[in-house]
């Protein structure tokens, strides 16, 4: 019997996505009679360590999956689970991503004092967030607000809502709703207001792209509308080599699932954002290939401006 270790990094909600994970695969090797057992191997990222500093300002998302990234090539793990949205556009020679599962809530939301929603939060109120999206995109919709640097995990950084004295704070819903704790969501934000990361709300679960065996377990576990979805996400991203420096968002939405693809038709909504807020572009496209129209609404972007505001 193999035993499957899986990297991951050891904040909470890691661990409680991962142990996630390993729980759905293990009920699909019984159903496939796939002889297997799991280890779970807890991991320190740079990310992790560098907590008082923007992620825009240390060199971006990367800094939370390459330590484990390199265990797998490295062959101490044999599977890694990521965050989707922490992935860069590009994967190290030899690794793929073997299966993205269904999505959470792509959304961001809101955690106020008082219950307060983003209509209602008094003027000059302040916002904590460790991402220049959500900064520059809310400074848009409120340029009143006080945007402030909060870093940290989802627990650390509800508690400083309370320590630091911030209004609110923004987070992503989908690592509230895994961790069971919706109920301290005081609001959701809209699309048209908030774009959210690159593929927000999904796990990437990353392997050796020469490991077949796992690589047909896995196959068992991907999510088919989701990574069509994410995918094109992706391709918006990697055209635009875009990271943590720059405010992009995009998300995509599948209308038709049918089972030939020819017929599926993919609706995307891309954003580049100047970081003060003072100007956002947005373009949304139709398209049946996921690789096409990422690269089509990055490029009707580039053509709009983004390119000057990635320039800067």
């Amino acid at each position: 019997m193999r035993t499957i270790t899986v990297g991951t990094r050891q904040s909470a909600l890691a661990l409680t996505q991962t142990n996630q994970v390993v729980e759905h695969l293990k009920k699909i090797a019984a159903e496939h009679q796939i002889a297997c057992d799991f280890t779970i191997r807890r991991m320190v990222t740079k990310g992790d360590q560098i907590l008082d500093v923007m992620l825009s300002k240390v060199g971006g998302k990367g800094l939370f999956v390459k330590e484990i990234e390199q265990a797998l090539l490295e062959k101490h793990i044999d599977i890694a689970v990521h965050s989707m949205k922490d992935m860069p556009s590009e994967l190290p020679a030899g690794l793929m991503i073997g299966a993205i599962p269904e999505r959470e809530d792509a959304r961001d939301c809101l955690i106020s004092k008082n219950s307060w929603t983003l209509d209602q939060l008094p003027i000059g109120a302040r916002v904590g967030t460790s991402s220049l999206r959500r900064s520059c995109q809310l400074k848009s919709y409120r340029p009143d607000l006080q945007m402030e640097s909060i870093r940290g995990n989802i627990d650390s950084r509800i508690r400083k809502l309370d320590t630091e004295g911030f209004d609110a704070i923004m987070l992503a819903a989908a690592g509230l709703h895994r961790m069971g704790w919706e109920d301290r969501i005081t609001e959701y934000l809209p699309l048209d207001i908030c774009l959210p990361a690159v593929g927000q709300g999904a796990l990437a679960i990353e392997c050796r792209a020469e490991d077949e065996a796992l690589l047909y377990l896995l196959s068992k576990y991907n999510h088919r509308e989701t990574s069509i979805i994410v995918n094109t996400e992706r391709a918006f991203l990697k055209r635009l080599d875009g990271g943590c420096q720059i405010p992009i968002g995009a998300y995509g939405v599948l209308f038709n699932g049918h089972e030939d693809k020819a017929k599926q038709e993919i609706s995307l909504t891309g954003m580049v954002g100047a970081t003060e807020g003072l100007e956002i572009i947005k373009e949304t496209m139709s398209g049946s290939d996921p690789a096409v129209l990422g690269v089509k609404v990055a490029e009707k972007l580039i053509e709009r401006g983004a390119d000057r505001i990635l320039g800067r």
